[in-house]
């Protein structure tokens, strides 16, 4: 087996875009983009445009890794189907290695339906299916070889993040985590000890809320509760206001760059797998919130949440086009 910059461990999915200016929008304060997006049973409602693509944290990070020239694989479960079929065709054609992939025999690969409205707000209907259950047992520990782990949603395995972690401490590999909502709906108590042992913690407003159990206005509160945790860097992304780094003890915000949002999903992958290999390859928290901020920004702009995906590292003029600021 060779020897790898990084390694994606998490959801792999096929995805499927309905947009329609039919579904009906209701405010909600307590919805995530403050509106629901309602239609009535029975009806038909029209359809304006359909889109087909995979997604997934660790296939939609591992795409950014190896567009940014690192060597990369990637370790999903997926089923034996046309849906993880295409998973692998669509990795394996950017040069990422898939062999320690796990195939499900009875659960079917994982599939989302993205329901967009007119305005570019977005619900998610999500069958987690065979990504749900990756099994430890079978992922070749004797042989891998990484200088990092990328680790996204694994669907509140606790038992499955000990081994990852256990994994990186013989092997002296870094870990980047970007835990799902099953995850941290284990509370602080049982996840600090990963969390001590992270080297870049990833993310949103939301997400850092319930980890740090505090409102999410507290953002203040929220940085530097979770900021003594991770070894490097902590991110928080705030969707269309930007994003925070807390590193080396001060905090730095890079606003969102102006640009015409046609889908959100992904734009999280986006922005942290871009830091992350930003970071890997210059040890600078600025530039890598800049990269991030730029991988995002394209990532909203298209449709599906690898579409937008850099087709290569920011140069350094481009990366100049992300203002950032020390706020504290």
């Amino acid at each position: 087996m060779p020897s790898f910059d990084l390694l994606t461990i998490g959801a792999a999915t096929q995805d499927v875009f309905l947009k329609s200016a039919h579904f009906e929008e209701i405010k909600d304060t307590y919805a995530p983009d403050g509106m629901d997006a309602c239609f009535p049973l029975g009806s038909k409602i029209r359809v304006d445009d359909v889109t087909f693509a995979t997604g997934g944290g660790a296939t939609n990070a591992a795409i950014t890794f190896a567009r940014f020239k690192l060597k990369t694989a990637c370790l999903a479960r997926i089923g034996r189907d046309e849906a993880g079929q295409s998973i692998l065709t669509q990795l394996q054609k950017e040069k990422i290695w898939t062999h320690a992939f796990q195939i499900d025999e009875k659960q079917k690969t994982a599939y989302s339906v993205i329901l967009l409205s007119g305005t570019g707000h977005r619900s998610i209907l999500t069958y987690r299916g065979a990504s749900g259950a990756i099994q430890a047992v079978k992922i070749p520990w004797k042989t891998l070889r990484t200088k990092w782990l990328y680790i996204t949603s694994l669907n509140g395995d606790l038992e499955l993040l000990r081994r990852l972690f256990v994994f990186a401490e013989k092997t002296n590999a870094r870990i980047a985590w970007n835990p799902g909502n099953a995850e941290l709906t284990h509370g602080m108590k049982k996840l600090e000890p990963f969390l001590v042992r992270t080297s870049i913690l990833l993310l949103n407003r939301e997400e850092a809320a319930v980890l740090a159990e505090l409102p999410p206005r507290h953002l203040e509160q929220i940085l530097g509760h979770l900021g003594i945790y991770p070894q490097s860097a902590l991110v928080v992304t705030d969707g269309q206001k930007g994003a925070y780094v807390r590193s080396e003890g001060k905090t730095l915000f890079a606003p969102a760059l102006k640009a015409k949002r046609v889908n959100t999903t992904g734009a999280g992958d986006a922005f942290g797998s871009a830091f992350v290999a930003s970071f890997i390859k210059s040890k600078d928290a600025k530039l890598a919130l800049q990269a991030g901020t730029l991988n995002a920004t394209s990532v909203i702009c298209h449709m599906g949440a690898k579409a937008g995906i850099l087709k290569k590292a920011p140069s350094a003029w481009e990366l100049r086009k992300v203002k950032t600021v020390v706020i504290s």
